[in-house]
């Protein structure tokens, strides 16, 4: 066994290696069957007490794949329209309808929004130029610009917010403590994330969705606000005009169907409703418009909209919901208050250098805020110049606390209140310490995928894999007797080998990854297969077994080393252009490939050497 001391030593101290980075695994997986097996009392008690030592476990452990452990799969657009109407330094009725008509032409067609905003400007006007609304000097965007340099301009800006916009979600999705996220981009405006072990997807979806703009507004007169109020609440009172004529048939009928209805022929008639107050509590104090219920905010909307309704609203206010429920109704929907908030923002998010979770003196989660010097020096201005008004702080277009000023601030801290949960606090913080979105995006596709159901693959992976490798190895064995024997002890640790080097790199398995581990069993034995073949040829020209074995090893290895070599590049192309389960794939094949091509010619040749050159034994392989 001299002569394979390097390699004895080199196959020990793989398995050592590997049996260390699986360690952390088996020992979580005891430590999750035991944790099963507890009632929720014992398993929080022992969670607690354990903490520490559970999440190392954890974080070392072979990570699984979201077909694996259940979690959420979110595809993301970046809203490019709501990006070209920010980046536009004056905006008119013609640029809205050009925007419009790109939207409709690029949902339904292959046209990229942009390359549809620019031909669609210049059809309607071939001789007009679109730096007439983008100005941007540091860029080289001036009034003289035409209308390639503003496009490129558009396309870079494009580009870059998808950047961008990738960055800070991954900052987002790292900050919410999500172990081993995929977040990718794809195509040139979404981004393709993928978050194991998941359980709150509606917690996520406002992590991912929101833009994270921080705004500091003043609120609407409340007098102006209350004299708006009444008068849109008398814009949708029915029409109650009418000729005497008209008016004296009509009470001739209402009095006919009443004794109609009080004689039970037909139902009492119901006078005409005002639309707005049947979904909405009108509210005639201070800075609230009105409350609605959850459900009804969509209609209230639509009928708010109306643009002699907005005609009717003082000028410079918008109407915005209350972050949280402030109560329910009878029926135990959520109401929310409806704020006069004035549409100039005094100050925005990116003053603010530090954010964190507070609790007050009644203990509620609050976020505290510390902005630059700059933000410091304009919110002593702003509260110093409101003592006695309210200051809505609006994140997202919700406004999430709306204090009155008591006094100048000069610290420039401030507080976002009213929060419903620690949570949320946190989920704040996150957004705001990763930044705002540079544009709007939209979830165009999600899949969640339950906890059992990733058990379920589990369950059946496993099973692929162990049938797979039952019956390879009984055909080895059958086929090839001592020496089948000897190829499956190498597929055996070709196996461990696959799952160490996954663990070593931290790499995440999956159900394609373990399609691959299937696919690697029968790569490995064909590998054995060409060798036995070998040295069967080289017995039947009448040499020894021990030189069989030799030409046999050197012969095969030229086929062997050609045929991994090619699987092993196509799997590397997978991965550096496939995304998701691809990947997975395609990271357990080169893995797969690089142990078996080890435990096939270097493992065996091992135990054949000991077998004939110590042992002096003949082994057949068929």
């Amino acid at each position: 066994m001299k002569r394979n001391g390097f390699k004895i030593g080199v196959t020990l101290a793989l398995l050592l290696l590997c049996g260390y980075y699986l360690y952390p695994t088996v020992r979580y997986a005891l430590l999750q069957r035991k944790l099963n097996r507890m009632s929720e009392e014992e398993r929080a008690a022992f969670i607690e007490a354990n903490y520490g030592t559970i999440q190392s476990l954890r974080e070392r452990a072979l990570k699984l794949g979201l077909d694996l452990q259940g979690g959420m799969h979110v595809t993301l657009e970046v809203r490019v329209d709501a990006l070209i109407r920010e980046l536009a330094t004056d905006v008119d009725e013609t640029f809205e309808e050009v925007l419009a008509a790109a939207r409709e032409r690029a949902r339904s067609g292959d046209v990229s929004l942009i390359d549809a905003f620019v031909e669609e400007f210049e059809r309607r006007d071939p001789n007009a130029r679109l730096s007439r609304y983008f100005r941007n000097p540091d860029a080289g965007i001036t009034r003289r610009s035409s209308n390639e340099e503003v496009a490129a301009y558009l396309r870079q800006q494009a580009e870059e917010a998808v950047n961008r916009a990738i960055e800070i979600i991954r900052d987002r999705v790292d900050r919410y403590g999500v172990t081993e996220p995929v977040i990718q981009k794809q195509g040139t405006r979404r981004i393709v994330v993928e978050l194991p072990g998941v359980d709150d997807p509606e917690r996520v979806r406002r992590l991912l969705r929101g833009t994270a703009r921080l705004e500091f507004r003043l609120m609407a007169d409340p007098q102006l606000l209350q004299a708006a109020l009444q008068d849109i609440i008398d814009y949708y009172e029915p029409d109650t005009t009418a000729t005497s004529d008209t008016l004296a048939a009509a009470d001739t009928a209402a009095a006919d169907t009443s004794l109609a209805a009080l004689l039970g022929e037909q139902p009492l008639p119901e006078r005409p409703r005002n639309p707005l107050l049947a979904v909405m509590q009108p509210v005639g104090q201070g800075v609230v418009f009105g409350i609605v219920a959850g459900p009804d905010t969509a209609e209230v909307n639509r009928l708010l909209r109306n643009p002699e309704v907005q005609a009717l609203l003082p000028p410079g206010i918008e109407l915005l919901y209350t972050a949280n429920p402030v109560g329910t109704d009878e029926q135990g929907r959520p109401l929310y208050y409806l704020l006069g908030v004035r549409k100039e923002v005094e100050l925005t998010g990116e003053v603010i250098t530090d954010a964190r979770v507070e609790f007050d003196e009644l203990n509620r989660p609050q976020v505290s805020m510390t902005m630059n010097s700059e933000g410091a020096r304009i919110w002593a201005r702003l509260t110093g110049a409101n003592v006695g008004k309210h200051i809505a702080i609006v994140l997202d277009n919700v406004v999430y606390s709306y204090p009155v000023v008591n006094e100048r601030i000069p610290s420039g801290r401030s507080s976002i209140t009213g929060l419903d949960s620690r949570e949320e606090a946190q989920d704040i913080v996150t957004v705001l310490k990763s930044g705002a979105l540079p544009a709007p995006v939209d979830i165009i596709e999600e899949r969640t995928v339950g906890p059992s159901l990733g058990e379920a693959s589990i369950r059946a992976g496993l099973r692929s894999v162990l049938t797979g490798l039952l019956l390879v190895a009984l055909f080895m064995i059958f086929y090839y007797r001592t020496g089948g024997m000897i190829a499956d002890l190498a597929l055996v640790l070709n196996i461990i080998f696959i799952l160490g080097i996954l663990a070593a790199f931290k790499a995440t398995l999956t159900l394609p990854g373990i399609a691959g581990i299937v696919l690697t069993i029968g790569m490995a034995v064909d590998a054995n297969v060409l060798i036995f073949e070998r040295i069967r040829e080289e017995q039947a020209t009448g040499k020894t077994f021990r030189a069989a074995i030799d030409l046999g090893y050197s012969k095969a290895f030229s086929a062997i080393f050609d045929a991994n070599i090619t699987t092993f590049f196509t799997a590397a192309i997978l991965y550096s252009f496939g995304v998701g389960p691809i990947q997975g794939f395609a990271v357990t094949l080169m893995a797969g490939i690089a142990a078996s091509l080890f435990s096939a010619i270097v493992i065996t040749r091992i135990i054949f050497d000991y077998l004939v050159l110590e042992r002096k034994l003949m082994v057949s392989v068929g």
